[in-house]
């Protein structure tokens, strides 16, 4: 068994330790562990710095599971709690091996999405999210990918690195399908509910879909290393509780009670989130209408990345590199294996949004003016 290279988490580790101004980030403003903590009561702040650092239960921690559900308005058992949506993910495709199997995807996609089956031997049938149409999914294509030996159908929304978002009906339309058909249908909420317009429902609410979410986006606290999964049929739940145990036994403890704590007060997390995303999107567009002779892009509809691409169709990686030499940080295009285009996360950044704006024009201009004197 083979993994194929993470091309942007190798991207990414080059630069962003040491990088000025960090526009490939895909999660939300940061928090740090003393902020968290402020959120929680005395007695919350008490137990966590007591707490015995022992096992916890493999479902996750009856607290945390709780939260969860009434975000999700699920009965507690559908959560399983994970570490991360990584682990979500692996354990899909884990249990999705079966000789001849085949797992629909989104292309372009978060790069996992594919490593994974195409690692385990499972045939990989990609639906494209194309620009040609706003980044939509065309519910027909997926449906005709299916067959009788189609394991899931995955989707993500909102969308990474696009931002586009899928409609209430338009994940009705498929519920209805993977469920009249026997397919799994998964769906990828990590950026959710994190909107730029009209905002979409969790398919938590329809009984047949998976869905796979943590505390890394939308919840920007990576370092927690937690995650979830929220699964109506009993039989499957068994089978990612197995996994679970053998895969990583549980998650931390530390980092289930800070992530219990941050989904307790959500609304001050997400809002935050939320805030600063809103806020810096508008100040996106501007930049972008300003530099259209060279960049062009489709409004992200949803979490907190933008896919832009390089009018004259040329790769981005050696536009990437350049930018990367003036301290700012951008993620080529061919880590999706769509080399003209680029992420640009407009959410982790704070304050210093508008500086590294300012800064990428800059670096947009003389990059235009250099192609044209090579022209």
């Amino acid at each position: 068994m083979r993994l194929k290279p993470f091309l942007l988490d190798m991207w990414l580790d080059t630069y962003e330790h040491d990088i000025e101004f960090n526009l490939a980030a895909s999660e939300g403003p940061r928090w740090t562990l003393n902020e968290i903590l402020n959120l929680a009561s005395e007695e919350e702040r008490e137990r966590f710095l007591n707490h015995k650092l022992g096992y916890s239960r493999p479902a996750g921690a009856e607290g945390l599971r709780a939260a969860i559900a009434d975000m999700q308005a699920v009965n507690v058992d559908a959560v399983q709690v994970v570490t991360g949506a990584s682990e979500a993910l692996l354990i899909l495709m884990w249990l999705a091996t079966e000789p001849g199997a085949n797992v629909v995807l989104p292309q372009p996609g978060y790069p996992p999405f594919s490593a994974l089956p195409e690692s385990l031997g499972i045939e990989i049938r990609y639906y494209a999210v194309r620009k040609e149409n706003d980044f939509g999914i065309d519910l027909e294509e997926i449906k005709q990918l299916a067959d009788r030996n189609t394991k899931l159908i995955l989707v993500n929304s909102p969308h990474n690195p696009t931002g586009a978002t899928i409609s209430d009906a338009e994940l009705d339309s498929l519920h209805e399908f993977t469920a009249s058909r026997e397919i799994q249908l998964v769906s990828d909420e990590v950026y959710h509910p994190i909107y730029h317009g009209q905002a979409t429902r969790s398919a938590s609410r329809l009984p047949h879909a998976t869905v796979i979410h943590d505390f890394s986006k939308a919840f920007p606290l990576a370092g927690v290393r937690t995650g979830w999964m929220i699964e109506h049929d009993s039989k499957r739940r068994e089978r990612y509780w197995n996994a679970r145990t053998i895969f990583s036994i549980s998650n931390n403890t530390a980092g289930e009670m800070l992530a219990e704590t941050a989904m307790r007060h959500r609304d001050i997390v997400l809002g935050r989130t939320q805030q600063i995303a809103t806020q810096n999107l508008r100040q996106l567009a501007s930049f972008m209408s300003e530099h259209r002779e060279t960049l062009a892009w489709i409004p992200p509809r949803g979490g907190m990345t933008a896919f832009p691409w390089l009018v004259s169709g040329e790769n981005s990686r050696a536009f990437c590199q350049a930018a990367a030499e003036q301290g700012i940080l951008l993620a080529p295009g061919d880590c999706w294996d769509a080399p003209s285009h680029f992420r640009l996360g407009f959410t982790a950044m704070t304050d210093k949004f508008p500086v590294a704006l300012n800064r990428l024009g800059e670096f947009v201009k003389s990059w235009s003016a250099a192609n044209v004197t090579k022209a």
